[in-house]
């Protein structure tokens, strides 16, 4: 059964996700006139900007945007830039990071366009605002059938099987390094991840607004002094990327289509652009235009791809270890400890274990959000569900301890493609939304203004924008 799941897998990703990926990608950037390189200074600005953190001092407890960008960096930010670059490196050689590369520069501009999305149609709740692909699919396409089958695939991607492989890593490091048995690290850590999802969004954001700059840094900061130990050797470790990418050097993998596919693959498990699991926590933000939450967003494709997968391609592939026969986070610990000794080692399992226990957090939240989309916000048949779904992520916890890792990656790859078509086909439909708030963003910055929304500045779907008034 599960060999006949990964052909149909195989046959989605080689010719319907990536031909609609890269096809999406092309016509936001084109419509857009590429402002993912002309407003990366912008990018910057917003995120530092009064809206980033408004509320924090104030009492209330809505979130600002680098609340909600830590939020959706967490889910981003795990085993895909530790592990899935790696095993991208194994499978589809050095050439892999150059589409990886390529992907992020124009899925920038599908995360703005969902993001912005996201923001435009979200909801008032009790504490803050929710939102994501399911509300704007029901409410901008008025296709709540397709917002049901776009959660419950989203409950099954991340509030199941992305945590699955987040806790096997994580024991599976942890009991490398130290030998500890992995049962009882699994129930500790499942104690810990529970105390805080039940306190809700606001601890999650509290808690990942620490932890994902911290973890971010210190991992940036020791690829730095990797490069600069051996920058004579990055002309040549780049020139191979580049090489491989075309196939006039293989090497490590397979031919070009492997580093196409791997690339295009874990660069969209790891950055999620166009996936439609950013929205969910882009929505949550409190802010004064739509647009700003996309911009903040697309930056973060930039952060989590150009950055944080490059540092572990670059670690990988200045080690040499890139043909070594390992995979995955067995490879990238190998590679550290070639260039830097066993600190290496311990270093990796830290950042493993932080990377990835923020990543079960950032999942918990996006498979909530989900449920509440299905089942409603308010009833007592709401609430009996959404502690169900929390004793399942408890049960994915655990059985970390014991799932076998390529199994795993099967289903999250098919769940992941179906995700992503779904989201694609309706962000296409409704992108000419987003194209008007960007224009409408920059006549505000061009007139010196800090940009404001009001539902009225669109009639055509003024009744649909409750959040706005």
């Amino acid at each position: 059964m599960l060999q006949f799941i990964d052909s149909i897998n195989d046959i989605l990703w080689s010719y319907v996700i990536i031909a609609l990926l890269i096809g999406c990608a092309l016509y936001f950037t084109i419509r857009t006139k590429g402002f993912q390189f002309r407003m990366l200074g912008e990018m910057c600005r917003v995120m530092a900007g009064r809206d980033a953190q408004q509320n924090k001092d104030s009492g209330d407890k809505r979130l600002g945007t680098f609340q909600a960008f830590a939020v959706s960096l967490a889910s981003r930010v795990g085993t895909g830039n530790l592990a899935g670059v790696a095993s991208a490196i194994f499978v589809g050689g050095p050439g892999a990071v150059f589409w990886m590369w390529m992907m992020a520069l124009l899925g920038s501009a599908t995360g703005f366009v969902e993001a912005t999305l996201a923001q435009l149609y979200k909801r008032k709740g009790k504490d803050a605002f929710y939102g994501g692909p399911a509300y704007y699919m029901e409410t901008g396409l008025g296709q709540r059938w397709m917002g049901v089958i776009f959660s419950i695939l989203m409950i099954l991607t991340f509030g199941f099987a992305n945590n699955v492989l987040q806790s096997n890593v994580i024991l599976g490091s942890l009991n490398t390094t130290f030998g500890w048995s992995k049962l009882p690290v699994a129930i500790i850590m499942m104690v810990g991840i529970m105390a805080i999802i039940i306190g809700g969004i606001k601890r999650i954001s509290l808690v990942t607004s620490y932890m994902v700059p911290f973890m971010a840094v210190a991992y940036l900061i020791l690829a730095i002094v990797i490069i600069l130990l051996n920058i004579t050797k990055i002309p040549g470790v780049l020139r191979l990327i580049i090489d491989s990418a075309f196939g006039l050097r293989q090497v490590g993998g397979g031919v070009v289509g492997l580093a196409v596919m791997q690339g295009i693959k874990r660069g969209l498990f790891s950055n999620e652009a166009g996936e439609g699991s950013a929205p969910n926590a882009a929505a949550i933000a409190d802010t004064s235009h739509p647009a700003k939450q996309g911009l903040v967003q697309a930056l973060g494709v930039f952060v989590d791809t150009l950055v944080i997968c490059s540092c572990t391609a670059m670690i990988v592939i200045i080690s040499g270890q890139y043909d070594s026969g390992k995979d995955g986070i067995e490879l990238t610990i190998a590679a550290l400890n070639s260039l830097i000794g066993p600190v290496g080692v311990y270093f990796i399992t830290a950042a493993v274990f932080l990377f990835a226990f923020t990543s079960i957090l950032g999942n918990y939240f996006y498979g909530e959000n989900s449920l509440r989309f299905v089942t409603g916000n308010d009833s007592r048949k709401a609430r009996v569900w959404l502690w169900v779904y929390r004793a399942i992520i408890a049960l994915t916890i655990v059985g970390g301890a014991f799932g076998s890792l390529q199994d795993v990656w099967v289903w999250i790859d098919i769940c992941m493609g179906l995700l992503t078509i779904c989201n694609l086909i309706a962000i296409v439909q409704l992108s000419k939304h987003a194209f008007f708030l960007l224009d409408n963003y920059k006549k505000q910055r061009k007139e010196g203004k800090e940009p404001q929304f009001h539902r009225s500045m669109m009639p055509q779907i003024e009744k649909d924008l409750e959040a706005w008034d």
